[in-house]
């Protein structure tokens, strides 16, 4: 995966490897959020003692305070916790809405040790293994190792101890290329998701050889072929939204086999009636992996246009992930059901 396309949390690990292997570094994960905080639990942020640095701890709240404290020597024990926003450390930082932040400072010496490490953490973020990592203040990590762990990264800590459980970032596959599926790519991309994007017909590949989305993954193949393959992570949502059954059917029938949080395909009430039908006859899924497909997909918002169904599809994505499917329908109800009056090939039936 090249740089550009990782995601913050990959991207600032792999800074944090390039940086280590001849200098030390301040490695900073957010632990604990209390009130407003624009930065989630497991975010992450590298310095080095010169002020260079990669990621964020609160979207620039505290980063200018907290570089000018490293540059004057400060933290230099393997590991300490630094908190924002009560008046302790830095009385004249405040947080928007009185927010509070703690954060995890790790010092770590330049050298192979520090690379391994930090490459194992790297790993975890970009799929392949999610992992547990542990220690105890003010000391260095005594324990890092593959997870059965699945979802989002977890915290825990009982100080002196804490148990960081760092999983894979999202990975949003998309199945085929389209005015929606551009848009869904840098919705994903901004919203901290890999971004692979499979399409295997070579006009559209012709397009994308100038047209790609920021920070998205071109696998020229079917996404059924890749998906058989190589499989996904838990962290994965596979849309389909092309219209085209070559794609979105068999899409459909291989994502089922796998442990995706979201599957979902674009189309109308009455168009995915007809592919659930398709399923059934030539898929033979049963019900309990229909059930799985979100079709039509998105948020019932009354989008109209490619974005605004993008961002309907990305909002119900979000909601998945972060709420779990157990959650209260959408508030504006019924919205897509006045869509199928609406002609099958226009830009408003697509959800």
């Amino acid at each position: 995966m090249s740089q550009t396309s990782q995601p913050l949390d990959a991207k600032v690990l792999q800074q944090a490897v390039d940086w280590a292997r001849d200098e030390a570094i301040w490695l900073c994960t957010v632990l604990h959020t209390w009130g407003s905080s624009p930065r989630s639990p497991g975010s992450l942020l590298v310095s080095r003692h010169d002020g260079r640095h990669c990621g964020s701890l609160s979207g620039g709240c505290v980063e200018e305070h907290f570089l000018k404290q490293i540059a004057a020597g400060r933290w230099r024990e393997a590991s300490q916790v630094v908190r924002y926003g009560d008046g302790e450390l830095a009385p004249e930082v405040r947080l928007p809405c009185g927010g509070i932040l703690e954060v995890l400072v790790e010092y770590l010496p330049a050298g192979t040790a520090t690379v391994d490490y930090l490459q194992q953490q790297l790993q975890a973020v970009q799929g392949y293994q999610s992992i547990a990592k542990k220690l105890t203040l003010p000391r260095a990590c005594h324990s890092i190792e593959p997870s059965n762990y699945a979802g989002n990264t977890a915290i825990s800590c009982q100080y002196p101890n804490i148990d960081i459980r760092i999983a894979a970032a999202p990975c949003l596959l998309l199945a085929g290329y389209s005015p929606v599926a551009h848009y869904c790519a840098e919705f994903g991309y901004a919203l901290g998701f890999e971004v692979l994007l499979c399409e295997p017909r070579a006009e559209q590949l012709q397009t994308l050889a100038t047209e790609l989305p920021k920070g998205t993954r071109l696998v020229p193949t079917f996404p059924a072929k890749y998906l058989e393959q190589n499989g996904c992570h838990v962290n994965t949502a596979i849309v389909a939204l092309t219209h085209d059954p070559r794609l979105d059917d068999l899409t459909m029938m291989e994502a089922v086999n796998t442990p995706a949080f979201y599957i979902g395909a674009m189309g109308s009430a009455r168009n995915s009636g007809k592919r659930r039908e398709r399923l059934v006859r030539i898929g033979e899924l049963s019900e309990t992996e229909l059930a799985r497909i979100h079709a039509p997909i998105g948020l019932a918002l009354g989008s109209k246009t490619p974005a605004e169904i993008a961002l309907a599809i990305m909002a119900d994505i979000v909601r998945v992930k972060n709420l779990g499917q157990q959650t209260s329908a959408p508030v504006v109800q019924g919205t897509l059901d006045t869509l199928e009056s609406i002609s099958e090939d226009a830009a408003s039936c697509a959800i």
